[in-house]
């Protein structure tokens, strides 16, 4: 399994609104139905009101790289310029 995640620094107060875009438009349902998918699931910071973790399960790396490149993942890219301020990304491992 290959699992990452995506620390989001949201802009004041766009946190929710993100969330429930990337539901609305489809691109939470066509993530999971691809192949490989384990999980992916957004988390609220208690603490920070503007932060979002994402949690990403793969069943290989490969899968992931394949996902990175589906036109649903471009329409989140795009989506993300009006609601998110910066991106870290890590990896690491669940058990």
């Amino acid at each position: 399994m290959y699992t990452i995640y995506v620390k989001f620094k949201c802009l004041e107060g766009k946190r929710e609104g993100f969330v429930e875009r990337v539901r609305k438009e489809g691109i939470l349902d066509k993530i999971r139905a691809e192949d490989g998918c384990l999980r992916y699931d957004y988390y609220y910071s208690e603490s920070d009101t503007n932060e979002l973790l994402l949690i990403e399960a793969w069943e290989t790396k490969r899968h992931q790289e394949i996902h990175i490149g589906q036109p649903h993942m471009a329409q989140l890219r795009a989506l993300k310029d009006g609601y998110i301020e910066t991106t870290q990304l890590g990896e690491f491992e669940l058990k």
